[in-house]
């Protein structure tokens, strides 16, 4: 049965415009009584009970590290499975680990042998360490990947991008159901389709699904609020429910049509719609013919731009690794209901000593800990205890999972090409890398800084006449610009004068380095972090090691009188650039302490850098300022009074119509919508009459 569709306009010409985990619940019953058990035994443990203490949340033997402390520690652990930590003198995690038998793996750590030099470093740094059994070896590995996702250890494979996937969502808590995009908790009663490899392919899937189901998008207020149809009724992108342009029983047929579709019986619901518009053309319903064949039309852009649509794979996550120059690349591809979702690519943070099965096996677990699983996981490389992972995952999603690593068929094939893509993308991240590198090296030597600096953050004000404020940092690396380092702050200061620059950097200045100093008091700056053992591993640090100043010889002499009150005038380097004459490109002026005001060849690389370093900024602070001007604007009246929440502004919203419709009411209006009382009367007319 296909819904029953009504005619939709066609107007003569139509413009569009794009307007912490919780850890304690991976933790069994079973391990804390057994961690418990380990803590009231320490004569057992490791001898004397005099020597054993706690020390950040660890066990320590007096006087003893390393490997002295591991040998004792082992003496008396259980030969069960479990959970491990190794922490250093800070209370640092510095590994955490997972083992069939606690005993018998951390007695490796203390034979003092045959361990690669990073391994080797990790036992001498160690100062306690902490153990937690667990029933089974998959409660274990659970854990274990919960554990390095919380405490991110130096020392463990880390996955470096852990941003949350979108989904299509259709609700199911409205008579009219939407499509949406979704990101985070899934909080929201509905069906979730997914996950996409970016926010864009969500939107141009959901682009196509509305013309080809025509199913609203827009918020339950908006709905609730039309009295005539919207403007994506008139271009064909909705079926018009919210005011009654379609029988409530078509809009349904609709849904499920789109459920159908999305759910993997994309052929069902392409025939179905095909038999409708060929019965149309028979009933010489031409319009109608043509509303089905638009819709069919959208269907098959949805699986034509999907690039890859296997035939025998309904539902799988194809991962394949490729190592290279020290580094690693996992390229993930999902394939949901027969279709290619997108793909996108990791590169974990791992030592280059490890093989590709035991980076790829440390990457799933911390990759599925949030994350729904499909039913088959195809890999480009064995991993370590596969078996064991598949049990892992099948029993925390509810249903069987099986990891595989295909040698022949469609299935290598899938396999055969994300390894390709794999491929390029560490190809082109290790150019990148190593154009960045040198363009940090030849900053340095421009500047005369006494190292390349490991970070270096820019700062920029962004405002029309002073109004929404915004002051933005970014921060850039030897890998590039570090997008979650990114900080914006909204300008609190009163009585600054619209466009006082200065004042705004003053203040944008002393709130980022009072707070660095609180949080980080005892930081160093990044040069010093460095260590020649571990150059390229090393931790960004929280502390620059050169700062630029999108502005002149007025914003730079702000800036050092904050650092000069702070104390810290000689932990940072300030630089300012400044916009040459007539802004042109390519004539910045650099405001340099101890040095006079210059500039860089036209041509020379490094005021190419500075120049794309600024431009990000510039970019940043003029899209939050954007973002808090548009909030701004769309900020309802009603936001303003303490008590009205969602529900009392709905309800006076419903009730009044507008929010100027609600400040022009009387006590007495006010006491006809539901669930205001006579106090929140009061409260809301004395808001709008501050006067009487």
């Amino acid at each position: 049965m296909t819904a029953r569709i009504p005619s939709l306009p066609t107007p003569s010409s139509t413009r569009t415009t794009d307007t912490s985990e919780d850890v304690a619940g991976y933790l069994p019953d079973t391990g804390d009584e057994a961690e418990e058990d380990l803590a009231d035994a320490p004569a057992e443990l490791a001898g004397p009970a005099a020597q054993i203490e706690w020390d950040h949340g660890g066990r320590t033997v007096a006087g003893k590290t390393g490997i002295e402390l591991v040998q004792t520690l082992v003496k008396r652990l259980p030969n069960a499975p479990g959970v491990y930590r190794m922490m250093n003198a800070a209370g640092d995690v510095l590994y955490v680990g997972k083992a069939r038998s606690l005993k018998k793996r951390v007695t490796n750590y203390a034979q003092g042998r045959g361990h690669t030099n990073r391994i080797g470093r990790m036992i001498r740094e160690t100062a306690a360490m902490e153990f937690v059994v667990t029933r089974t070896e998959t409660e274990a590995l659970l854990l274990e990947a919960n554990l390095i996702k919380r405490f991110r250890p130096r020392f463990n494979v880390l996955l470096r991008d852990d941003k949350s996937f979108p989904y299509i969502v259709l609700s199911k808590d409205h008579p009219a159901p939407g499509i949406f995009k979704h990101r985070g908790a899934r909080s929201r009663n509905g069906e979730y389709f997914g996950p996409f490899a970016s926010a864009g392919a969500v939107a141009r899937t959901i682009n196509a699904l509305e013309r080809a189901f025509l199913l609203r998008s827009c918020t339950d207020s908006v709905f609730e609020s039309r009295t005539r149809p919207c403007l994506l009724y008139q271009i064909k992108r909705c079926s018009g429910p919210c005011t009654g342009e379609i029988a409530q029983a078509d809009y349904a047929e609709l849904v499920n049509e789109a459920r159908d579709f999305l759910s993997g019986r994309s052929g069902k619901v392409k025939s179905e719609i095909a038999s409708a518009m060929q019965e149309a053309s028979e009933a010489l319903d031409f319009e109608r013919a043509a509303l089905h064949r638009d819709r069919l039309s959208a269907l098959s852009h949805v699986q034509g731009h999907q690039g890859i649509n296997p035939r025998g794979v309904e539902e799988a996550d194809v991962f394949a690794i490729h190592q290279e120059g020290g580094q690693s690349c996992i390229e993930v591809f999902f394939f949901r209901t027969g279709q290619n979702w997108g793909n996108r690519a990791y590169f974990p943070k791992a030592d280059p000593a490890l093989s590709p099965g035991e980076v790829l096996g440390a990457f799933l677990a911390q990759f599925y800990d949030d994350k729904p699983c499909p039913r088959a996981l195809l890999l480009s490389h064995d991993v370590e205890d596969q078996q064991l992972l598949a049990d892992a995952l099948s029993a925390r999603s509810g249903r069987k999972v099986s990891v595989t690593s295909p040698q022949r068929g469609e299935k290598r094939e899938l396999v055969t090409n994300a390894l390709d893509n794999a491929r390029q993308a560490l190809g082109r991240r290790l150019a990148e890398t190593s154009s960045q590198r040198r363009l940090l090296e030849g900053l340095a030597q421009t500047l005369g800084l006494a190292a390349p600096p490991r970070r270096v953050e820019v700062y920029d004000n962004s405002h029309i006449m002073g109004s929404n404020a915004v002051g933005a940092m970014i921060v850039a690396g030897p890998e590039g610009f570090v997008k979650n380092q990114y900080r914006k702050f909204n300008i609190k200061t009163e009585g600054i004068a619209p466009g006082d620059d200065i004042a705004m950097m003053r203040e944008v200045m002393q709130r980022r380095f009072a707070r660095l100093l609180k949080e980080n008091a005892e930081g160093a700056p990044a040069a010093a972090l460095l260590s020649d053992e571990d150059d390229d591993e090393a931790p960004l640090p929280a502390w620059p090691d050169l700062i630029l100043i999108d502005g002149g010889q007025g914003q730079m002499s702000a800036v050092r009188e904050v650092l000069a009150e702070l104390g810290i005038a000689e932990r940072v380097t300030a630089i300012g650039v400044a916009k040459g004459a007539d802004r042109e490109a390519g004539r910045e002026r650099f405001f340099m302490e101890g040095r006079q005001p210059f500039t860089l060849p036209v041509r020379d690389p490094v005021l190419y850098f500075v120049q794309r370093l600024r431009d990000e900024a510039h970019r940043f602070a003029i899209g939050s300022h954007r973002a808090r001007r548009k909030k701004e604007l769309v900020r309802n009246p009603l936001d303003e009074i303490a008590g009205i929440g969602p529900a009392r502004k709905r309800a006076l919203l419903h009730h009044f119509g507008t929010a100027k419709a609600v400040g022009r009411a009387g006590i007495e209006d006010l006491l006809k919508v539901e669930g205001v009382s006579e106090a929140m009367a009061r409260l809301i007319y004395n808001h709008f009459h501050p006067d009487s």
